[in-house]
C-alpha cells in the first residue's frame, strides 16, 4: 500500500472513531446538590480530601454536581450520619470503617489491634481484593462505598500520668469509638473504656469526665486536645481507615454518567488525602511537643505486652467474622510483606 493510501485509511479510521464518541455535553448529568458531612475540622486531611473530591466532581460535571461540605460534626456524629445516609436525608459522609462493623461484621477484619506495621501494608489491603470485597457488602445495607481515605495510627493520650509501660494504662478512663472491638481492646489493657462521640470529647476531657483518649497525631493536634491533655504515648496500636460513603437511596437516583463522576473523583482524591494525612502526622509530633505535651515511646518489650493483651480480643472477633475472611487478610499481608 502506498504511503498516501495508508494515510487516507488512517484518517478515515480516526474520523470513524471520533464519530463514535459522545458529543460534548451529551453526558447524562443533572443539576444536583450533594451534602458531604464528616467529623474532623475542615483543615484536617479528611476535610482536605473531601474538598479535593468536591472540586473534582464540579470539574468533571461541568459544575452541575455541587458538593457542599459540612465539617466538624455539623450534621451530627458518625452513628447519626450512618442513619442519615441509610434514610437518604444526607447524601454522603466520610467515617471510620470500624463503625460499619455494626451493620456488617466483616469490617471488623480491618480493626484488629496491631494489624498493620505501616501505611504500605494498609494501602495494599484496602485497595486490593479484600478492601473491594468489603465495600461490596454495603449496598444491601443502604450504603455505597467509593473507596478508602486514611485516618492513621492511633496513639494514647491522658491527663493523669505518663505511660512508659503497659501497667500505666490500668485504671485510666479512656474515651473510645462506639465500637465493641475498641471497647474490649481498651478494657483488655486494664483501662476503663468510655464510648463517646467525637463532638463531645473535648468537653469531656476538659471537665475530666474521661482521663484520656486515643487518636492519630494529626487529629490530636487539629482538635487541640493538647489544651486538655498533658501526656502522649506513642503506641500505634490501631490503624484507622475512613470510607467515603454515598447513600444508596441517592446513588440509585443517579445516572451511570453521574455515578462514574463520583467514583472517578473518589479514586483521584484518595492518594491526595492520604499524602496530606501522612504529611500532617509527620509534623504533628514536634508541634505537640512544642505545645507542652510530655511524649513517651514504649519500648519493644512493652509493645509486645500490649500485643499479647490484644490477642484474645482479636481471636474473639475473628470467630465472629469467620475463618475465610481472616485467612484472606493473612494471605494479602503475607504477600505485601514478601513472606
Amino acid at each position: 500500500m502506498r504511503l498516501l493510501d495508508l494515510r487516507h485509511t488512517l484518517q478515515a479510521f480516526l474520523f470513524a472513531a471520533v464519530a463514535l464518541l459522545p458529543a460534548p455535553g451529551s453526558a447524562d448529568v443533572q443539576e444536583r446538590q450533594i451534602k458531604l458531612a464528616f467529623l474532623p475540622v475542615q483543615q484536617h486531611p479528611i476535610g482536605l480530601g473531601a474538598q479535593r473530591f468536591a472540586d473534582l466532581v464540579a470539574q468533571k460535571s461541568g459544575n452541575r454536581l455541587k458538593v457542599k461540605l459540612f465539617a466538624g460534626g455539623a450534621l451530627g456524629g458518625d452513628l447519626q450520619m450512618l442513619s442519615s445516609l441509610q434514610g437518604g436525608t444526607v447524601e454522603m459522609t466520610v467515617l471510620v470503617t470500624s463503625l460499619l462493623a455494626g451493620i456488617t461484621k466483616d469490617f471488623l477484619v480491618l480493626d484488629f489491634p496491631f494489624l498493620f506495621n505501616d501505611e504500605k501494608e494498609a494501602d495494599a489491603v484496602l485497595d486490593g481484593p479484600l478492601g473491594k470485597k468489603l465495600l461490596a457488602r454495603l449496598p444491601e445495607k443502604g450504603l455505597v462505598g467509593l473507596g478508602y481515605y486514611e485516618f492513621g495510627f492511633r496513639q494514647l493520650t491522658n491527663n493523669r500520668r505518663p505511660i512508659t509501660k503497659v501497667e500505666d494504662i490500668a485504671g485510666l478512663k479512656i474515651r473510645v469509638s462506639q465500637t465493641p472491638l475498641f471497647i474490649d481492646f481498651i478494657n483488655a489493657l486494664g483501662a476503663n473504656a468510655v464510648p463517646l462521640a467525637i463532638p463531645e470529647l473535648y468537653t469531656a476531657l476538659e471537665q475530666k469526665t474521661v482521663d484520656g483518649s486515643d487518636a492519630p497525631l494529626g487529629f490530636i493536634q487539629m482538635q487541640k486536645y493538647y489544651e486538655v491533655q498533658k501526656y502522649l504515648a506513642l503506641t500505634r496500636h490501631l490503624y484507622n481507615a475512613q470510607v467515603l460513603l454515598v447513600s444508596k437511596k441517592f446513588w440509585d437516583k443517579l445516572s451511570a454518567d453521574e455515578q462514574k463522576i463520583l467514583q472517578d473523583a473518589a479514586d483521584e482524591s484518595r492518594g491526595y488525602q492520604r499524602a496530606m494525612l501522612r504529611e500532617l502526622d509527620a509534623k504533628a509530633l514536634d508541634a505537640l511537643k512544642q505545645s507542652g505535651m510530655q511524649v513517651t515511646e514504649l519500648p519493644p518489650e512493652e509493645l509486645a505486652k500490649m500485643r499479647a493483651k490484644a490477642q484474645p480480643v482479636a481471636d474473639k472477633y475473628a470467630g465472629e467474622i469467620g475463618a475465610g475472611l481472616v485467612d484472606e487478610l493473612k494471605a494479602e499481608l503475607a504477600k505485601v510483606r514478601g513472606q
